[in-house]
């Protein structure tokens, strides 16, 4: 038994599961000095959808924001999400990018690195892996986690001693729709404390009601660190409370040893942002409660409003039910996959286009015959060949690690990166993820810098700053 870590999750999960990733860098500054005297293990505040939403909603630089964080919180270890060979955009890059993509995070400033593959394909983690080890990062690496036939305590266990052997410090149990119960929590933490030398993460979302009695059970079996948000920002699709779970564990064998006086300096200030986003309606009280069909589907919160939302534009609103029980189907078809980014948006398509059409398969879309393939990687359960020919074809599956298929790019990017636009090293990396929004970025971020109105900017090149 030992004092449980805490990673808090406030400056980037908590947002990204309530608001959508809205919380500004101006709303975080007053914070980070209040967070930094915390004492967690460490602040996840990068990665995840972050970059996408800096640029895309809040003409924000992703890599000063972390430059800056890092500056006013010296003493916490920074924390970030990836997606392996996706890194952070939605397509396999090849490996020459992935490496510079983690070389120039950590020169940046991240210290921990959460790598995940949403197939739990190590295939696809294993360039980021071995490229966090060489810049010095703590490598954590994630079990995708999820409930079928094939995925038992003794899969999970033999994946992640398979990621301790291929460099992991830390693993991971990533429950991203909240399914895990408590006593599951206890069974999985540990059966991995009894295989595995590093320290047992676990991070778990609010989204079903079952979060803070996983904490609990997850302790008592011996997991070494937690993910919690402050309250304000916690429960609903977000994270058991870390206030409540430090006062769980006060003067218990699992105390966190953090101090509840100096996490309300950091609530008062969260509460503010709380109020605010609840008056600009950013923050539905709806993704605030329980969603109890969590349990029932499997489905997590963000996927559930993306089924809806895709029914009522096809005016089949009514057909919510039989999508949900088309999923499972689905799912099975395609090899079992957990339902996380980008997997979750692929199945769940794919099962409003089996209700829509009145026929299964009838129409496939581009990603689910892409994920059939194995363009993805390989599924936790291998696909029926017969099944496979009927969704692509005569096209040639793929059986080796997809990145294998992608020549070097990361010269080719460079090239293509504008002079006007290269304020820094890291800005091809920006465009390799988000070509399409980016040039929209490097433009205001250029009339900026210069003062210039947009409307009548002057070609970056042609400005000498001095």
């Amino acid at each position: 038994m030992a004092n449980i870590k805490i990673c808090e999750t406030v400056l980037r999960d908590a947002h990204q599961s309530l608001i959508a990733t809205r919380m500004s860098l101006d709303e975080m500054l007053p914070m980070l000095e209040a967070l930094d005297e915390v004492g967690f293990w460490s602040v996840e505040m990068w990665g995840g959808a972050t970059f996408d939403s800096c640029i895309r909603f809040l003409d924000e630089d992703p890599w000063e924001r972390l430059r800056i964080i890092k500056k006013h919180m010296p003493k916490t270890k920074m924390q970030m999400l990836f997606r392996g060979q996706n890194m952070l955009g939605y397509r396999h890059y090849a490996d020459d990018v992935v490496e510079y993509f983690v070389k120039k995070m950590v020169e940046n400033g991240i210290d921990v690195i959460r790598i995940f593959d949403a197939l739990n394909d190590i295939r696809n983690l294993e360039t980021a892996i071995r490229s966090a080890k060489a810049e010095g990062a703590h490598v954590q690496v994630a079990l995708s986690y999820t409930l079928s036939p094939v995925h038992s305590n003794e899969y999970f266990v033999k994946y992640a001693k398979e990621l301790e052997q291929t460099g992991a410090d830390s693993i991971c149990i990533k429950d991203m729709a909240g399914l895990i119960t408590p006593y599951a929590a206890y069974e999985l933490v540990r059966d991995l404390k009894s295989t595995l030398k590093v320290p047992v993460h676990l991070h778990t979302h609010y989204t079903s009601g079952l979060a803070s009695m996983a904490i609990i059970k997850a302790a008592e079996a011996g997991v070494d660190i937690i993910d919690t948000a402050m309250s304000p920002l916690a429960l609903g699709t977000s994270h058991a409370p870390t206030e409540s779970i430090v006062a769980a564990f006060k003067g218990t064998p699992y105390d966190t040893g953090l101090d509840l006086k100096k996490l309300n300096v950091v609530r008062e200030h969260v509460a503010k942002l709380r109020d605010k986003y609840l008056e600009n309606g950013l923050l539905n009280p709806k993704v605030m409660g329980v969603d109890a069909n969590t349990l029932l589907y499997q489905v997590p919160g963000g996927m559930l409003s993306n089924l809806i939302s895709q029914l009522a534009q096809a005016g089949k609103s009514d057909q919510l039910e039989t999508v949900l029980n088309e999923i499972p189907n689905v799912r099975k078809n395609a090899g079992y996959p957990p339902l996380v980014t980008p997997t979750s948006q692929i199945v769940g398509t794919q099962a409003v286009l089996n209700v829509i059409a009145g026929e299964p398969y009838k129409m496939v879309s581009k990603e689910f015959k892409a994920l059939v393939r194995g363009e993805y990687g390989r599924t936790p359960a291998p696909i029926d060949p017969e099944f496979r020919r009927k969704i692509i074809g005569d096209d040639e599956p793929i059986e080796c690690r997809p990145a294998d298929l992608i020549p070097a790019e990361l010269d080719k990017l460079k090239g293509e990166l504008p002079e006007k636009y290269n304020e820094q090293e890291e800005d091809v990396l920006t465009l390799a993820m988000f070509p399409q929004v980016a040039p929209k970025f490097f433009e205001s971020r250029s009339n900026k810098k210069y003062g210039v109105d947009s409307a009548h900017a002057i070609p970056a090149q042609q400005v000498h700053p001095v």
